[in-house]
């Protein structure tokens, strides 16, 4: 009897287990990443900036050259690869902390400078690696380890939207907030991440998809309940979809 394989690992993707929690969806975008640089032929020339954070060790999971990068500072090495050598196709791979904290400046700035980078912003609205804390994107009411009553706008703002803001600066060309909480969104997920290679690859400047994402241990749910707390909660806060599309203009040539 012959066999049919009907789904296999991407080779995208090295064959070292993921190290992720379960129910978390880093997984579910590494996939759809992965998938996305072998389908589109990009993989050989890609090269990956791992951030600090729960992706911290994704350079041991994504199949192609990958850089470590300070806390916060994957825009600004990703830069420097992509100068250097303006053929390879430079993503960076980020949480919520690294990006929207400590990396702000960082993100703000490549965007304003439309570098030719696609950024792939996992947004799960806390602190995962450390332990469970309130970061920029924790909503209000959230409860973390470091706001045990729940977030205050009085004390601490509002959380930040990232896609919303960097759709100001006019360096940005393709912004995108997409899901990956069924399959309908993680199909429309994979899209997103094609369109954003492919303003890399027209030489079109600056591209960013960002995912709502869960964190099932730091909120104390279970996998299923995460992905039904994060529709109900997360994306009411974080609308998905397409918050900026330049591509229509000039290409740039950075």
């Amino acid at each position: 009897m012959k066999t049919q394989t009907i789904y296999q690992k991407s080779s995208g993707l090295t064959a070292r287990a993921l190290t992720y929690c379960p129910g978390c969806t880093h997984g579910v975008i590494h996939k759809l990443v992965a998938e996305v640089l072998v389908e589109k032929g990009l993989l050989e020339t890609a090269v990956g900036i791992a951030s600090v954070g729960c992706s911290v060790m994704s350079y041991e999971f994504f199949n192609c050259d990958m850089q470590q990068a300070a806390h916060g500072r994957a825009p600004a090495v990703a830069t420097g690869i992509k100068r250097v050598r303006p053929d390879a196709t430079v993503f960076t791979y980020q949480g919520d902390g690294d990006l929207a904290s400590i990396g702000m400046a960082e993100i703000v700035h490549a965007a304003h400078r439309s570098e030719n980078v696609t950024v792939i912003f996992v947004n799960n609205a806390i602190y995962g690696m450390t332990g469970g804390q309130m970061a920029p994107t924790t909503l209000i009411g959230q409860k973390t380890t470091t706001s045990p009553r729940g977030r205050e706008q009085a004390q601490t703002g509002l959380p930040l939207r990232m896609s919303e803001m960097l759709a100001t600066v006019p360096g940005a060309t393709y912004l995108e907030r997409v899901s990956v909480h069924d399959p309908k969104h993680i199909r429309k997920a994979k899209k997103a991440i094609e369109k954003a290679f492919d303003v890399q690859t027209k030489k079109q400047g600056f591209s960013m998809i960002e995912f709502v994402s869960t964190c099932p241990v730091n909120w104390g749910l279970t996998p299923q309940d995460s992905l039904e707390w994060a529709v109900e909660n997360l994306i009411s806060y974080y609308p998905l979809g397409v918050f900026k599309d330049a591509t229509a203009g000039e290409d740039h040539e950075n």
